[in-house]
């Protein structure tokens, strides 16, 4: 690549978002406010604390804290100091923490020691580190928050290059072991301004960060920053505290998944909030419910939008809120248009370009792709294979080029000799009025090879006959997709992310068995 086309990494563009407006909020909790220059102050001291450490570029940092904005500092410290940063997901297990870390080489861990010190210690106990530094005072590792205080006057230096490796985001395991997606400063940038060229950002953001920020809830920041909006921080997440705070505090934009937003709906404080001041409800990480999205617009507003997107690559495609329309029912199944900076193919398994209409695996080009796994070289040559991004979901394109992901080409159920996609059972069973989740998988069967079966969640104090809900199938959808098992679930398994968790929903029907995928 020519080097005059890389443009600014993304501390450069975190630095020109908080010069632009040094007199205005950039963040807010619960007890506190921060100044743009202030977060700029804040970092840069930062920075000087680990140059003073003799931390210098390519250290490995981890971060393992809430949605706390000395976390999120200090990560932006790392990584405008030519570091390489990762965070620790808040409700990762310890095995899952260990690896990331083992796997990542982590010399550096950032952590808050109130919400996480006994974690933090064990990782520190069992993972070599050159240091430690912690958020509250702890008995082991050294107090952040002492360190920078010792340091006079300093802001944000953007000491990075382009081509540095900035951060390494695991993926979140929803199909076996969790994997480290390497991004570039210039791979970042580019993922923020494909947003802000794409998503339906109000002029000036006031951002509810609800979701975990070491996830795709995080990536709002920047772009929020560089439109000079605030960022309204949130540790855990509770339907009547989101509610409040939109309300009360005039919230316009927030990021949730779709199982936080049914519990939303299902909350009776919904009725009676205003939430009049929210123009965006951005939604992802998985696919919504048609029918609670309906619901949706009809109790919360016209106000949804859909990203869609992976670790690997984000964003893909985007559906704006004018597209979610009750007049066009059938794009309420679809994942919107590829984003602005987003070059999108379909293809067979020879690597072909399907016919229209057909489906064929969902493939991508952009600048903010990774630029492979770390540590797993054949598995980078697989998923990036002829030049593309290959998703793993299979999806269609209509006349329009609106894309319609089916499922994941590892969930795909093929029973009798047919091929089921699970989302569209799931999308048929959550249109009854009785259920609040529902998962379709596939278990082994001696006749079918795999009988299609699905886990529902049903709304508290709803009742419904499991062969209600076959039969509503075989009537829309036909004999093949009709669920042959239907089983109840007190209460549906979720990834770290907020994703019903379909490995562990597999598991017990294919302990000791290789189930095959294409």
């Amino acid at each position: 690549m020519n080097p005059t086309q890389t443009g600014p990494g993304v501390s450069a563009l975190l630095q020109r978002a908080l010069a632009r407006h040094p007199g205005r909020i950039a963040f807010r909790w619960d007890a506190g406010e921060l100044s743009y220059r202030a977060t700029a102050e804040l970092i840069g001291r930062m920075q000087a604390v680990f140059a003073a450490a003799g931390l210098g570029k390519g250290t490995r940092v981890a971060v393992l804290a809430a949605n706390q904005v000395e976390a999120w500092c200090a990560g932006q410290a790392a990584l405008a100091s030519g570091m390489v940063s990762t965070a620790l997901h808040q409700l990762g297990s310890l095995d899952d923490h260990l690896f990331q870390l083992q796997d990542f080489g982590a010399e550096v861990l950032v952590t808050d020691a109130g919400y996480f010190g006994a974690r933090a210690a064990e990782l520190a106990a069992r993972h070599p580190l050159k240091q430690v530094y912690t958020l509250a005072d702890a008995d082991f590792g050294r107090s952040l928050a002492r360190e920078v205080d010792r340091v006079g006057s300093a802001t944000l230096r953007d000491l990075s290059d382009p081509g540095d490796l900035a951060v390494v985001n695991y993926t979140g395991g929803t199909t076996g072991r969790s994997k480290g997606a390497m991004r570039s400063q210039a791979g970042w940038a580019a993922m923020v301004i494909d947003k802000l060229a794409s998503f339906d950002f109000p002029d000036t953001p006031h951002y509810l960060a609800a979701a975990p920020m070491t996830h795709v809830a995080g990536t709002v920041v920047v772009p929020t920053l560089l439109k000079g909006g605030t960022v309204r921080l949130l540790s855990g997440f509770s339907p009547g505290r989101v509610l409040d705070l939109i309300a009360r505090e005039r919230i316009n934009v927030t990021l949730l998944v779709p199982t936080m937003i049914y519990t939303i709906l299902d909350d009776p404080a919904l009725a009676r909030t205003d939430l009049s001041s929210l123009h965006t409800l951005l939604y992802g990480a998985s696919p919504m419910s048609p029918t609670r999205l309906v619901e949706g617009l009809e109790r919360i507003g016209p106000v949804f939008a859909q990203l869609y997107g992976q670790t690997e690559g984000y964003p893909i495609s985007f559906l704006r809120r004018e597209d979610h329309d009750a007049t066009r029912p059938e794009l309420f199944s679809s994942c919107g248009l590829p984003t602005v900076g987003s070059q999108v193919m379909l293809l067979d398994d020879d690597e072909q370009p399907v016919k229209p209409g057909e489906v064929g695996e969902l493939c991508v080009r952009n600048r903010q792709v990774m630029d492979g796994y770390l540590n797993q070289p054949e598995l980078t040559a697989a998923t990036l294979k002829g030049g593309w991004l290959h998703t793993g979901d299979m999806a269609r394109a209509d006349e329009r080029g609106y894309l319609y992901i089916v499922d994941r080409k590892k969930d795909m159920i093929v029973s009798g000799g047919f091929n089921v996609y699970p989302r569209d059972v799931e999308d048929v069973i959550s249109s009854h009025p009785a259920v609040a989740m529902v998962a379709v998988i596939g278990v082994p069967d001696a006749r079918w090879g795999e009988a299609v079966t699905a886990m529902v969640q049903l709304k508290p104090g709803a009742t419904v006959a499991a062969e209600a809900l076959v039969e509503l199938v075989r009537q829309r959808k036909g004999k093949v997709q009709a669920p042959k098992h239907v089983e109840f679930v007190a209460e549906m398994p979720r990834t770290a992310v907020g994703k019903i968790d379909k490995k562990v929903l597999r598991a017990p029907f294919w302990a000791g068995q290789a189930r095959q995928v294409g």
